[in-house]
């Protein structure tokens, strides 16, 4: 746990990096807490849910650096920053693209697909 922080303050503060500013830290839990809802939304489509997954255990070699516009994750970054944005970063050194990833994963039961 990070010095100052209270016990449960934030669900996913351990994937924060270290260099993040506290803004950082506070756009991944935004982001935590939308990607975990999201999942856990019944009329979220699996295949959909999936897919954040998968992006989630990618490499950032393997994402190459490109921008995502996939709505649910832009939608989490629009509402977190109050900026309107159009894509995301698909980069775990990003705190709304980590953020979200994380909380899909994290925020889906084991028996769904055997994370």
């Amino acid at each position: 746990m990070l010095e100052g922080q209270a016990a449960g303050e934030g669900m996913g503060m351990e994937s924060y990096h270290e260099d993040w500013t506290d803004s950082q830290r506070a756009l991944y839990d935004e982001c935590y807490r939308a990607g975990a809802d999201w999942a856990d939304d019944p009329d979220t489509p699996s295949e959909d849910v999936q897919h954040v997954i998968n992006l989630a255990e990618a490499d950032d070699d393997t994402l190459a650096d490109a921008e995502i516009d996939f709505a649910p994750l832009v939608d989490a970054v629009t509402e977190a920053t109050g900026e309107v944005v159009a894509t995301v970063p698909a980069s775990h050194d990003d705190p709304g693209f980590k953020g979200f990833v994380d909380g899909v994963r994290d925020g889906t039961s084991d028996e769904t697909f055997g994370i």
